[in-house]
């Protein structure tokens, strides 16, 4: 597992996630990952919060510790309003 840097300039207001630190194996996957702790699905829509995977940026930063899981956030940037 790697650790990976997401974030997402899509919905930039308040109340917003704009990046996060994620577990994931690939960046298709980190790009799925929720900064709330959940992975989209196929049928998932916006989430209001964040944006969906296709706006999502992913840049491998590290590797994972071998206990963390795929879809674990490690720490997450939120815009409170």
């Amino acid at each position: 597992m790697k650790l990976w840097l997401i974030s997402q300039e899509a919905n930039d207001g308040y109340d917003t996630y704009d990046s996060a630190v994620v577990v994931a194996p690939d960046e298709e996957t980190a790009k799925r990952v929720h900064p709330s702790g959940y992975v989209f699905s196929e049928s998932d829509g916006p989430s209001g919060t964040w944006a969906t995977p296709e706006n999502v940026v992913a840049k491998c930063v590290g590797v994972a510790a071998d206990d963390l899981e795929s879809g674990q956030v490690i720490c997450a940037s939120f815009n409170a309003g």
